[in-house]
């Protein structure tokens, strides 16, 4: 049966505008920093934790830039079949300094938003517009698909 997985993802912004990213072992895209939810996990608790956990930047939320869902289907090795419901999180860094924290990444680094590395997810493209749009006005809201 498929699986329906609450998932966050974090648009971390230093203080000098450069976005964060992550280069993904499982297919070497570039990517936002992402994951799942642990039982009874806050959704802001979570992107902040992954964010240490995988690149050992400390940051913190500034706003819920946009609720979505995946349409495409992942299948795992192991024959899981799941579907993401997405929340992404505005954030800013406030410390430490970018290193790969586990297996799911093979490189972590600082990118300015008009020169991002390329292969990039383009869910992360999606997830960076409107977390930087958020971060322009944050009287908008979070983006809804409609």
């Amino acid at each position: 049966d498929l699986l329906w997985m609450p998932g966050v993802s974090a648009v971390v912004v230093h203080d000098d505008g450069r976005l964060l990213l992550g280069r993904r072992s499982d297919n070497g895209l570039w990517a936002v920093v992402s994951g799942i939810l642990e039982p009874g996990e806050q959704p802001a608790h979570a992107a902040v934790r992954e964010v240490l956990e995988e690149t050992g930047i400390v940051a913190v939320v500034e706003g819920l830039a946009s609720v979505s869902s995946d349409s495409e289907t992942v299948q795992y090795d192991n024959g899981d079949c799941a579907q993401y419901l997405d929340l992404t999180f505005a954030c800013r860094a406030v410390g430490g300094d970018p290193w790969v924290g586990d297996d799911e990444s093979t490189a972590v680094g600082w990118f300015a938003p008009d020169a991002l590395p390329e292969p990039l997810a383009s869910s992360s493209r999606t997830r960076i517009d409107h977390a930087l749009a958020y971060r322009a006005n944050p009287e908008r809201g979070a983006w809804f698909a409609r």
